[in-house]
């Protein structure tokens, strides 16, 4: 935590001790601000380190033989739930946990969505060390992160960095469906093979996002602890999968003409590019060109705010989208499916 003694530091230098030239007052604004920086670490540190788990993950390859694979997780609930990476357990139903304090709990995979990258697993214990999840909504750009996992297999490293961007678009694949993962987090804390499903953290300990690949040098990526996601976990949770509803359109951002802007008091929406034969969007009169405002009343300013409105509540039932079209605004109802593989 920055404190107002830091600041003064900063501006003032150290209340004392300065040589006549100056060495000794940059040395302790130096100290100050490494103390400062090393205080906020070694306290996410201490914190999160218990929470995470080093997990070996077995695979069934061709020929009936087991493949071992490796990746991280972080605890959400004392009686044995982790959050994963859904690549992490690909092609698992189960495998151990490995903790700090030498536990090694085997654990079964509850539920995975390869649409958001994220999976929930159930280790056999009763008394795992939670950790707290944040908001990663409330992130800014610059802001110090934290990231902890099983990098090469070394359980509980940790690395620091800050976030070096927000709002990423991470493409994943379920079968022959790809869909985006809106608002990833990029950060520059190191990441390996092996951080995928460890824990990224805010200077207050609160895991903000789930690691999810490594896309550089210097460059890591990880799937935002928000709202929309803490929904998905709690689902896979309960129900071992996550229901998805199709309309069958693909589309980008738009900015709604200035007339129509200035009647409905919207500023964009999502431009129909391609209507899919057969899908529900094609039987319900949906066109190219067509300019999505809202759904149910709920405004849909990109892609992102539509694929978060398709969740399994609307699969069969009729669905209310308001649309520009010919400069006019026209109502439709569509009957969302099930999205499968």
């Amino acid at each position: 935590m920055i404190t107002p003694r830091f600041v003064d530091a900063i501006l003032t230098g150290p209340s004392s001790g300065p040589s006549p030239d100056g060495d000794g007052r940059l040395q302790g604004v130096e100290d100050e601000a490494l103390d400062a920086y090393s205080r906020v670490v070694t306290t996410v540190a201490e914190r999160l380190i218990p929470s995470v788990a080093s997990l070996r993950v077995m695979r069934r390859v061709p020929g009936g033989r087991r493949a071992e694979g490796a990746g991280s997780a972080v605890a959400l609930t004392p009686d044995g739930f982790l959050v994963t990476s859904a690549h992490v357990v690909q092609g698992s139903d189960a495998g151990t946990a490995s903790f700090v304090d030498g536990r090694e709990l085997e654990f079964r995979v509850i539920g995975t969505d390869p649409l958001s990258d994220l999976a929930v697993v159930r280790a056999q214990g009763s008394d795992l060390v939670a950790a707290e999840l944040g908001d990663a909504d409330r992130l800014r750009v610059g802001q110090l992160v934290v990231a902890i996992g099983n990098p090469l297999g070394f359980a509980g490293s940790v690395t620091t960095g800050v976030v070096s961007a927000l709002g990423r678009s991470l493409p994943t694949r379920a079968g022959s469906t790809t869909r985006i993962v809106e608002n990833v987090i990029q950060t520059d804390a190191a990441l390996n093979p092996g951080n995928s499903g460890g824990a990224l953290s805010d200077g207050l300990g609160r895991v903000v996002g789930v690691n999810t690949a490594v896309a550089g040098i210097g460059l890591g990526l990880a799937v935002p602890i928000n709202p929309t996601t803490r929904h998905i976990v709690s689902v896979l949770m309960t129900e071992g999968r996550f229901r998805r509803a199709f309309l069958g359109i693909a589309g980008g951002p738009r900015p709604i003409p200035p007339r129509v802007a200035r009647e409905t008091g919207r500023e964009a929406g999502v431009e129909v590019v391609q209507v899919a034969e057969g899908s529900p969007a094609a039987r319900a009169g949906f066109r190219h060109e067509d300019l999505i405002l809202d759904v149910e009343g709920r405004p849909v300013e990109g892609v992102g705010d539509l694929q978060r409105l398709m969740t399994g509540d609307v699969i069969g039932r009729p669905v209310s989208v308001r649309i520009v079209r010919g400069g006019g605004v026209q109502q439709l109802t569509v009957t969302p499916v099930e999205l499968t593989g």
